[in-house]
């Protein structure tokens, strides 16, 4: 699964990012306005008592097309290629890659329109068509921005949410000229400005195009039909001018039946855009004479999917329908961005998907995801089908603990064995209390700083320990242990 190339582990990323005041601005301006029309929508149907039965009914939705995947994915190849469609099946990202280059090749095109999609992007799909000499045209208003400003995306549902527009502006302006038509002289930031020189510079690319890519939210198995729901009709567009159409679909996209969707429709809006209701939803079943793309082919992504299946704490994750709402209350998330976490799936669900999907041990920057967490707990309590995400949390730390035994031992692992021996023997545990108050007087006296409450604390630790210092406060240890307190008082009563 893609990361972003070069990207460090998050508390490094992390640190650059929070000393961004403007992307700060942009983030909280962007996700608290989302979470407002959210909570507005939400609330709703939470008066109407209907919310967490449509959440529970989500999540075992989901679940049960889980646990039979392969009958219903196998149900879906049937009903697709019934209905005229071409089903592809990739194991990982480059099979999937091969199989979108090979059908544009097939019909000698050097350029494709695409729908907004994470699943193409996850497999870096526009990388390997540019290296085929395929230029793909990302059609989403936000993919756009991101697109142009040779940027990586941020957020699952707003891509460019760390720019503003006075940014956008300058990005249009400077380089929609190289990739079509050019952005109008008298171009403002005006919103409905820009969204026209957007409109613009895809509808050339929309007439023009012979091969459309898209990814899908949703596959009903029992009719073989795909759906996407947006909310710019480009997708729309996307899906049906072009003569060729290729949809690359995660395999944990099927659900059973039609009357699944129905509850999954009703939630997903209103998680990701504050909507009762998506402006467009598209649903398509193979080839229809007269009716959209000629050629329809569908590729079926594993990528790691079978991967995080196999987790029994952790499937969870492949529940997710891609609303976002995790992000948007995520205070670590509002501070840092999503580009601190190195993929484009960013957030709390993008805290556990990597390291499920890709597997812990191996890459310092995924195993320091599940650790980009306070453990709050706003993402499961806005999650549209209630995936435990501190849960999985906290069980994918002990995976990447477990992941590391019988490697050379951190200076954390060594730290703790150190403290666990000490906490093992009352003898070793005494000498250490003594240690410890001498340290925590002479701290008092040789200055530092001072505590709300009036204790002293270490200004700066020596060594590896000063990594903690510089992010959190070290107050000195007492000059007297409890024990030795408990001892001298007996315990409270002289």
């Amino acid at each position: 699964m893609a990361t972003f190339v070069g990207m460090p582990a998050f508390p490094e990323a992390a640190r650059e990012k929070l000393g961004d005041t403007v992307l700060r601005r942009n983030l909280a301006h962007a996700t608290a306005t989302i979470r407002d029309k959210r909570a507005k929508v939400v609330g709703e149907l939470e008066d109407a008592g209907t919310w967490q039965d449509l959440r529970l009914a989500g999540a075992a939705i989901k679940d049960t097309a889980l646990h039979d995947l392969a009958d219903h994915l196998e149900l879906l190849e049937r009903r697709l290629t019934a209905a005229g469609a071409t089903v592809h099946w990739a194991r990982d990202a480059a099979e999937a890659c091969a199989i979108v280059a090979s059908v544009a090749r097939t019909h000698d095109v050097d350029e494709v329109v695409k729908v907004k999609s994470m699943a193409t992007a996850e497999i870096e799909l526009n990388e390997h068509l540019a290296d085929e000499g395929i230029a793909a045209w990302e059609t989403d208003l936000a993919e756009l921005i991101v697109q142009l400003g040779d940027d990586l995306p941020s957020h699952v549902l707003v891509p460019a949410i760390h720019r503003n527009r006075a940014e956008i502006l300058d990005i249009f302006r400077r380089r929609m000229a190289d990739a079509g038509r050019a952005a109008p002289d008298d171009l403002t930031d005006d919103p409905r400005r820009l969204a026209e020189a957007a409109r613009l510079h895809l509808r050339e690319k929309f007439l023009r195009a012979k091969v459309g890519v898209s990814g899908a939210n949703f596959a009903v198995a029992e009719t073989g039909t795909l759906v996407v729901v947006e909310s710019e009709g480009n997708g729309r567009m996307c899906l049906t001018m072009p003569e060729v159409l290729v949809s690359v679909v995660g395999i944990e996209k099927v659900v059973p039946t039609w009357e699944d969707l129905d509850v999954l429709l009703q939630t997903l809006p209103r998680s990701s855009t504050g909507e009762r209701m998506n402006p467009y939803t598209s649903t398509w079943t193979g080839v229809t004479d007269g009716d959209g793309p000629r050629e329809v082919h569908v590729v079926l992504l594993d990528n790691g999917r079978t991967r995080a299946l196999a987790d029994e704490v952790g499937r969870q994750a492949l529940r997710c329908i891609r609303c976002s709402a995790c992000m948007n209350v995520c205070p670590v998330y509002e501070r840092v961005g999503g580009h601190a976490y190195g993929s484009v799936y960013p957030g709390p669900i993008g805290a556990i998907l990597n390291p499920l999907l890709r597997g812990v041990g191996e890459d310092p920057q995924v195993d320091s995801l599940p650790y980009a967490s306070t453990l709050c707990g706003a993402c499961y309590e806005v999650c549209p089908v209630a995936i435990d995400i501190p849960s999985v949390l906290v069980d994918q730390r002990r995976a990447v603990v477990d992941a590391k035994r019988g490697k050379r031992p951190s200076a954390e692992a060594l730290a703790m064995k150190a403290v666990g021996a000490a906490f093992g023997s009352p003898r070793r545990l005494g000498a250490l209390e003594q240690a410890s108050g001498l340290a925590g007087r002479a701290v008092s006296r040789l200055g530092s700083v001072t505590l709300p409450g009036g204790r002293s604390a270490l200004r700066s630790a020596p060594g590896p320990g000063r990594a903690w210092t510089d992010a959190r406060d070290a107050p000195a240890p007492p000059a007297e242990s409890f024990r030795a307190w408990w001892e001298r008082t007996d315990g409270g009563r002289s």
